[in-house]
C-alpha cells in the first residue's frame, strides 16, 4: 500500500446499522473511529441519540462521542477545526481512519470544508431570538420554509440555531442560506471513500420504531426528565427529547409523546436520506453486504 491516507466515511440514516458495521472495518483496518454525529458529543444525551454502548465504545477507540457538555457553546465550524486536527494525529499511526455518523452538514465539513458565509449585523440575530422566545419554533419553521425551501428539505427542523441562522443570513443579505452553500470543495491530505447504508424503508421505519420502545424501556422518559430544567439550551432541541418535554409540560399524554417520537424519528431519517443521496460520490449497500462492502473498499485503497 502506498503512502496515501484514507478517511472511510459511512453514512446513512438513523437506525440502518452504522454502528455494527464501523465496529467490525475499524477491527479488520486496525484503526479507530471518529463519530461526526453532532447528537452524540453530548455526555449527558446518552440514550436518546442512540450512541454506541459502553461495549461498543470498549472494543474500539472512539473520537468525538461524549466529548462535551450540553452546556458547552459549539458549531460545525469547531468540529471541522478539531476533527482536522485529530485526524492529522490519528494518520502519523494509522493509513485508514473510520468515521461515521448521521449529521450531513458535520461529515460535510471534514470532506468539502466550510463555505464562507456573510457578516451579519449582530442586530438582526438579536431580533430574531426575541421573535423565537417570543413566537415558537413554528415562527422559524414558517420563515425558512417560506424564504428558502431548498435548505429547509434538508435542514434539522427541530433545530432553531440551524433555522434562525438561514434566517438572519435571509433578512441581512436578502439572499438564501442555500445560496451561500455552493460547496467550495477544499483540498484535504487524505483520500475519501463514501459508504452509504441504506434499507428498504418499511423495514428502516420497523427498525426505528423498534429502537425506540427499546429507548423507552431502558428509560428515555427518566433521562429526558432528568434534562427538563435545561431544556432551552440549543443541544436538547432535537428528536428524542424535545418531544418528550412536551409530554413534562403537559401538552399531551404520554402515549401521543411516544407517537411523536417515533413519526419525527422517521420524518428525521427521511431528512438524513435527502441529504446524502445528493452526493453521487457515496456508494450505496444493504448494511447486510459487510464482506462486498470491504471488498469495495480494499479495491478503493488497492
Amino acid at each position: 500500500m502506498s503512502n496515501q491516507s484514507y478517511l472511510i466515511l459511512v453514512v446513512g440514516p438513523t437506525a440502518v446499522g452504522k454502528t455494527d458495521l464501523c465496529l467490525n472495518l475499524a477491527k479488520n483496518f486496525k484503526t479507530e473511529i471518529v463519530s461526526c454525529d453532532s447528537r452524540q458529543f453530548y455526555r449527558e444525551m446518552n440514550l436518546g441519540t442512540a450512541k454506541p454502548s459502553s461495549d461498543e465504545l470498549k472494543q474500539v477507540p472512539h473520537h468525538f462521542i461524549n466529548s462535551l457538555s450540553i452546556e458547552e457553546e459549539y458549531d460545525v465550524r469547531k468540529f471541522e477545526s478539531e476533527a482536522l486536527a485529530l485526524l492529522d494525529e490519528l494518520y502519523e499511526h494509522h493509513q485508514v481512519v473510520i468515521m461515521t455518523g448521521g449529521s450531513g452538514l458535520f461529515a460535510d465539513a471534514i470532506v468539502n470544508g466550510m463555505d464562507e458565509m456573510p457578516e451579519i449585523a449582530p442586530e438582526i440575530r438579536a431580533t430574531i431570538i426575541q421573535e423565537y422566545e417570543q413566537k415558537g419554533l413554528a415562527f422559524l419553521q414558517e420563515g425558512v420554509a417560506k424564504n428558502d425551501p431548498e435548505y429547509f428539505a434538508i435542514v434539522d427542523q427541530k433545530n432553531p440555531q440551524r433555522l434562525m441562522r438561514a434566517l438572519e443570513i435571509w433578512r441581512g443579505t436578502g439572499k438564501k442560506f442555500s445560496s451561500f452553500r455552493v460547496k467550495s470543495k477544499k483540498e484535504r491530505p487524505f483520500k475519501v471513500i463514501k459508504i452509504g447504508l441504506e434499507r428498504d424503508r418499511e423495514e428502516l421505519y420497523g427498525r426505528i420504531d423498534l429502537r425506540m420502545d427499546q429507548m423507552i424501556a431502558t428509560g428515555l422518559f427518566d433521562e429526558a426528565d432528568s434534562l427538563f430544567g435545561k431544556r432551552n439550551l440549543n443541544a436538547l432541541q432535537t428528536v428524542g427529547y424535545s418531544e418528550i418535554f412536551g409530554y413534562l409540560e403537559g401538552k399531551y399524554d404520554k402515549e401521543e409523546a411516544i407517537r411523536l417520537l417515533k413519526r419525527n424519528s422517521r420524518r428525521y431519517a427521511k431528512r438524513q436520506m435527502t441529504w446524502f443521496k445528493k452526493d453521487e460520490s457515496i456508494k450505496w449497500f444493504s448494511p447486510e453486504k459487510q464482506a462486498e462492502i470491504l471488498a469495495y473498499i480494499q479495491d478503493q485503497i488497492a
